[in-house]
């Protein structure tokens, strides 16, 4: 009499094989949105920190707003702050490309008088709309962060436009 062979039929490990599959595309989907939720997150505190780093830019150097996101910054290591590098934000948003956690940034100040900065507007755009990000964020001197949604919005940086920005909930306002 022969023993009977111990082990899986193909029958048994392609349920096992399909169990897992409808497992991991039920999971996948949410990875992806947590991912992209984190990436909108890491944008919107980008934008909070570039927005300090103006007010603080403007105090230190008493010449108004930074021109561009690069007078913030530095190459790193950078050890000695002025007007052109200041050293103040980190080398990810203040080196080109401006890109961190798959947003693109850009700044520049605006309302110049005599020279002088008297306003600044920054913006956030996802690098690949609903692969790195869903919503485009903005910001300028009043401290106020605004979304526009989906991805990539005529946010400008031109005086006044984030301060344009419809509120039209669910599409774009402001960010709590």
């Amino acid at each position: 009499m022969k023993k009977p062979q111990k082990g899986f039929s193909l029958v048994e490990l392609l349920i096992v094989v399909i169990i897992i599959l409808v497992m991991a595309a039920m999971v996948i989907p949410n990875l992806l949105r947590s991912k992209i939720a984190a990436n909108d997150s890491s944008a919107v505190a980008s934008i909070r920190n570039i927005n300090t780093a103006e007010v603080t830019y403007q105090s230190s150097w008493g010449i108004g707003f930074a021109p561009a996101l690069a007078n913030l910054g530095g190459a790193s290591p950078c050890l000695v702050g002025s007007s052109g590098a200041a050293c103040i934000i980190d080398p990810l948003l203040s080196v080109a490309p401006f890109t961190k956690s798959g947003y693109v940034f850009a700044a520049a100040g605006t309302i110049p008088i005599a020279g002088v900065n008297n306003g600044f507007e920054v913006n956030a755009t996802p690098g690949v709309v609903q692969v790195t990000g869903v919503r485009a964020f903005c910001g300028d001197q009043t401290g106020l962060i605004q979304f526009v949604s989906p991805g990539p919005a005529p946010i400008g940086l031109a005086a006044g436009t984030c301060a344009a920005v419809a509120n039209v909930p669910g599409t774009s306002g402001p960010i709590n």
